[in-house]
């Protein structure tokens, strides 16, 4: 996909949905940062129907402490994996108010200390919590940015570097918002949805396919 390509590829998505979000919910940063832990391996649906039962109990890292372990899993058993991440999640919280006052870190080597935390979950965190231009490589935007030629890459990271190289600085904040909901309701695994894709014609996947 040549720079052309891409800033019109942008500029569609932009115009469909100019102010995207996660769909997680949350209300604070540590909110966030705990949907977000929660989510790996998950989907957005299933960590919200925990965390709208969890959250009103327990929303500060102080108040996760308190749960204690068998507490926390009570409200999270719903989710796969709830163990290794309620672990996680108690894990985080007390090296939160330890180290951090009970706030959640904006440095990413701070965020990458955490327990569960990751690159991804890290990169989520700086750009929709503190607005820094990150690119969280999901399953969503590894198989878009492949499969439509915007960032070829073999793994994560090489997908991410490549999309920091080649989206517009403009679209950037907001890119990785419009690419994992491209990904998840129209650029799909096993059947992309290409007759109804918006920006196919910016894509370099052929063959397009027909309407079902």
């Amino acid at each position: 996909m040549k720079p052309p390509a891409i800033a019109a590829f942008f500029a569609t998505l932009k115009a469909a949905n100019p102010q995207p979000v996660t769909e997680l919910e949350y209300t604070s940063v540590f909110e966030l940062l705990t949907a977000v832990l929660l989510s790996a391996q998950a989907t957005d649906v299933g960590v919200n129907k925990a965390t709208r039962k969890l959250f009103p109990v327990a929303n500060t890292p102080q108040k996760i402490l308190a749960l204690g372990l068998d507490g926390l899993e009570s409200y999270i058993k719903t989710i796969g994996l709830y163990r290794s991440k309620a672990k996680h999640l108690m894990q985080t919280c007390r090296i939160l108010v330890d180290q951090h006052g009970g706030q959640v870190p904006r440095s990413r080597e701070a965020l990458e200390a955490l327990p569960g935390v990751g690159r991804k979950t890290a990169n989520v965190v700086l750009n929709s919590a503190f607005g820094e231009p990150t690119m969280a490589v999901d399953t969503h935007i590894f198989r878009v940015g492949n499969r439509t030629g915007l960032a070829p890459g073999k793994t994560p990271y090489e997908v991410e570097m490549q999309l920091l190289k080649r989206v517009p600085a403009e679209y950037l904040i907001d890119a990785h918002h419009w690419l994992i909901l491209h990904g998840r309701y129209v650029c799909q695994a096993r059947k992309p949805q290409c007759w109804l894709c918006s920006v196919a014609a910016y894509c370099d996947f052929t063959p397009k396919t027909e309407a079902p």
